[in-house]
């Protein structure tokens, strides 16, 4: 079993989308990317932007030779859009084989309009193709029953998790848990993975309770605690808070636990989370961002410019 991460927080955009390869199957789980259209009341920067461009096509590729697809839920950044916003996947770039994809999905229940609108547009694009997935199993894959995405009972719905065995190795793709409800994590260590990649807790949303942090710190050091790989991301790394977190849980429990960048080992670009210094440090015209909609400026150049910023490479 080989796993890629191909895009998250770390990794400079808003997306847990990652690459699964097996013998005989290619399993792309979640094929979405966004770039937190609105933070700090600033736009997505160019570099941002340039990167997510990159992360975009990295998707688009790896779908070139996928057999599965998975979607765990509906949010713009784990699915392609209709209706996507400049920095999302379009449904119109998917490759022209795409509808003939096994496609494993969590189900219309308990959607909101818009996120209904949204399954059915994969609905009409997939056919007979897309099944719903919850709690079926077929050959490596397993998928759970629908879980609440953050705590129990919140009103951004529910989600699916993926499960993937191959040679007594497992990996489970818990997307946007945020380590906020027990049971869920009890589910997770039940399915006895060797590896995990999920959603931590979105410290930057002040709205998250002093329960609810030491709650998903909690569910943090069970999982690095049970768990040979712990992978955690997407929403715990759009603040600097989440880098400091992720350091005091490596310490705590005695081990490394990674972002996803930490595990592809790449340099960690937390864009979003460093978009008013990205500012401050690489100006930005006013009309930017109306151009680049019209095609009239290309972000390159500022990721050309990435050490203007005090930027690592980004390779």
């Amino acid at each position: 079993m080989n796993i890629e991460i191909i895009g998250a927080e770390s990794m400079g955009v808003r997306s847990l989308c990652c690459l699964v390869k097996l013998p005989g199957r290619c399993i792309v789980i979640d094929p979405g990317v966004a770039l937190g259209y609105m933070r700090h009341g600033l736009r997505p920067h160019p570099l941002q932007i340039a990167v997510g461009r990159r992360i975009r096509e990295k998707i688009l590729h790896v779908l070139n030779n996928a057999t599965d697809v998975v979607f765990s839920h509906f949010h713009g950044d784990h699915i392609p859009l209709v209706n996507a916003n400049p920095y999302q996947l379009s449904i119109r770039s998917l490759p022209s084989h795409f509808c003939e994809l096994s496609c494993w999905s969590k189900s219309a229940d308990g959607l909101s309009a818009d996120m209904n609108k949204r399954f059915q547009d994969l609905q009409e694009l997939m056919g007979a193709n897309l099944k719903i997935a919850e709690g079926l199993s077929e050959g490596p894959l397993s998928f759970s029953q629908a879980v609440p995405h953050g705590a129990s009972g919140s009103k951004m719905g529910n989600l699916m998790m993926t499960r993937i065995e191959m040679d007594k190795r497992v990996f489970v793709h818990a997307s946007d848990i945020q380590l906020l409800d027990e049971t869920t994590v009890e589910q997770i260590i039940g399915w006895q993975p060797n590896i995990v990649l999920a959603a931590g807790p979105p410290l930057y949303l002040g709205r998250l309770t002093k329960d609810e942090r030491e709650r998903a710190w909690n569910n943090a050091v069970c999982l690095a605690q049970t768990i040979d790989v712990v992978i955690l991301d997407h929403h715990l790394m759009r603040s600097m808070e989440g880098v400091t977190w992720l350091d005091e849980l490596s310490a705590a429990v005695g081990k490394k636990v990674y972002c996803a960048a930490d595990f592809m080992a790449q340099p960690n670009v937390l864009l979003e989370a460093e978009r008013v210094r990205l500012y401050e440090e690489m100006p930005v015209p006013s009309d930017w961002h109306d151009n680049y909609v019209k095609g009239l400026v290309d972000p390159s150049e500022y990721l050309y410019n990435y050490h203007r910023a005090l930027l690592p490479p980004f390779n």
